[in-house]
């Protein structure tokens, strides 16, 4: 999906799509790794669900987007 991590902070992935080259569907993207995210986290509390018994199912996540301009030099360490 050319999605790039720039750093986990605390319980939070943070990650950008269309940098360093611009993309028109940046938001489109972010969405869809959302999406894809969101997914494959539901299977696997499906499936630790089974393995380690109830009460694993309570585990949540949580997603939010933002589109703007870019303040901060995070990019593969470039400042």
């Amino acid at each position: 999906l050319d999605v790039f991590k720039v750093e986990t902070v605390g319980d939070c992935y943070v990650a950008v799509c269309g940098l360093p080259e611009k993309r028109d569907d940046h938001a489109l993207v972010m969405a869809r790794f959302a999406t894809a995210c969101l997914s494959s986290f539901n299977m696997t509390v499906k499936e630790l669900d089974m393995q380690l018994g109830p009460g694993t199912a309570d585990l949540r996540l949580r997603s939010g987007l933002h589109s703007g301009p870019v303040t901060a030099g995070g990019l593969r360490g470039e400042r």
